[in-house]
């Protein structure tokens, strides 16, 4: 039998992407969209008995279980830096469990800070694979999994699985999970006892599967308090209507306690390893995380009289690529990039305000980088982002197409967008239409562009620098952030 390899894996892995079609044809069905979150849970209850485990075997992980519109993937950041800080009192091994990624899906399932090695990930995705093709579930309960050695979990279902197989099979005694969307039905749910779990600050984004208003989005975020277990919510500034939400999801939970924090938690000479002042509120979440889970385990902490050293230096070495990160790259000489993967219309004005006080008043070229393939609100993005940064001299879009070549890394694949509306730049297009108008509206004139890949765009930024400094802006969607550095670091498959 020829043996398997690491691309092997990405490739079966990309091949359970949802395509557009698919999606499309998903979102005309007649089953409501709570019916079909309810059985898309049971199928991952389902796939962990197939698997060989019990719910309950997760519980030995001590899951640290966060969900939220904004800022979860950096609060699970700031919660992992700080359990490192603690693995000579009794935490050996921190795993974090995330998405998206940015170049590596590896990213995704992390050990003590790094991505689990190629190695590793193909042996445990194949194990997974193999115990999946090897077992059967009933055909009246489970109608969808048929025949079950074919059908398998959908992308991010399958990393989920995957990630608690690697946990438990690599020992891992305390485990961070990020929620992927939602909560309450999200595939991380599978977790019935964490030690503690966690809300970070609630907008309204993925409308279609979670709700259109901030209350049933709230409601589905809350799903993932469980009885008997402690939870910590970011005061909602935005929407304050979502903290009865939660605080009444919270007691048909039986909570342990419930608690709202806000920013002051973390004083402001406390050092951040991440930028921006929104980075506060969710160093505070991650905080009271951080001290619920410690007492889970019996290790003193005392907040009393100011937060621990190893607390402060677990929020201060954090690092969170592709949020509010500022680079210079060998190669791209005289060019300072300001990058961040915001995609929702909260998370866009949070990061325009980032960039406008990160950006030097110097007269340099200033280029917007934008890209936003699948969301309905693209425009609503780039006005928004419009209205709160300083005048562009250029303003670019490009697809999510990573080389020049028309190629993808394999890391990198995307089914999710019509390929059609992609090699006719559509989208990029219309946001190229956008932006003039916006341009119009304000008595503005930036030159615009529209390239089909990410390595045209950045060589077009790349000759402009010859010329003078070049400050760039890449922002509207993580999948953009991803083939940014992919290409800036050079790493073609």
């Amino acid at each position: 039998m020829r043996v398997r390899t690491y691309k092997d894996a990405i490739a079966a892995l990309n091949s359970l992407q949802s395509n557009f079609a698919s999606i499309e044809a998903l979102k005309r069905q007649p089953i409501s969209p709570l019916a079909r979150s309810e059985l898309s849970l049971a199928e991952v209850h389902e796939y962990v008995r197939r698997m060989g485990y019990q719910r309950s075997d997760f519980n030995k992980m001590n899951v640290i279980h966060v969900a939220g519109t904004k800022g979860k993937g950096s609060t699970c950041a700031f919660v992992e830096s700080i359990m490192q800080q603690y693995r000579d009192q009794g935490i050996r091994k921190v795993g974090l469990f995330t998405s998206p990624h940015l170049k590596s899906v590896r990213e995704r399932i992390r050990i003590n800070g790094a991505p689990i090695a190629p190695q590793k990930f193909t042996r445990y995705f194949f194990e997974v694979w193999d115990k999946l093709s090897a077992t059967t579930s009933d055909a009246e309960a489970f109608p969808t999994l048929q025949p079950c050695h074919e059908v398998k979990p959908m992308y991010f279902k399958y990393l989920t699985l995957l990630s608690l197989h690697v946990f438990m099979s690599e020992g891992v005694d305390t485990a961070i999970y990020e929620v992927g969307v939602g909560g309450r039905f999200d595939s991380t749910n599978v977790v019935d006892r964490p030690t503690v779990a966690g809300i970070t600050a609630l907008g309204i984004d993925h409308t279609f599967m979670l709700g259109s208003t901030i209350e049933e989005i709230a409601w589905n975020k809350a799903g993932i308090l469980k009885q008997g277990c402690p939870a910590v919510a970011a005061l909602q500034t935005e929407y304050p209507q979502a903290e009865s939400v939660i605080e009444q999801e919270a007691e048909k939970a039986q909570v342990s306690s419930l608690e709202f924090v806000g920013p002051e938690v973390v004083p402001e000479d406390v050092p951040l390893g991440l930028a921006g002042t929104f980075q506060r509120q969710n160093a505070a979440v991650a905080v009271k995380l951080a001290e619920h889970h410690l007492k889970h385990l019996g290790i003193s902490v005392d907040l009393t009289d100011g937060l621990p050293d190893e607390f402060m230096a677990g929020l201060k070495h954090v690092r969170w690529d592709g949020r509010c990160q500022t680079l210079e790259k060998e190669g791209y000489e005289n060019i300072t990039w300001y990058i961040d993967g915001a995609h929702t219309l909260e998370s866009v004005r949070v990061a325009a305000e980032w960039y406008s006080s990160a950006v030097s008043k110097r007269n340099t070229t200033k280029i917007l980088l934008f890209n936003q393939q699948s969301r309905e609100n693209a425009t609503e993005l780039l006005a928004e982002l419009y209205e709160r940064t300083p005048h562009f001299d250029h303003a670019i879009f490009t697809t999510n197409v990573t080389w020049a070549d028309g190629t993808y890394n394999s890391d990198l694949v995307s089914m999710n967008y019509s390929k059609e509306t992609v090699d006719r730049l559509v989208v990029q297009k219309d946001l190229a239409e956008a932006w003039s108008t916006l341009d119009q509206k304000h008595n503005a004139n930036s030159r615009k562009h529209v390239f089909p890949d990410i390595e045209t765009g950045l060589r077009f930024i790349r000759s402009l620098a010859s010329e003078r400094s070049v400050e760039v802006f890449v922002c509207g969607s993580l999948h953009l952030v991803g083939g940014v550095l992919a290409v800036l670091d050079g790493e073609k498959d």
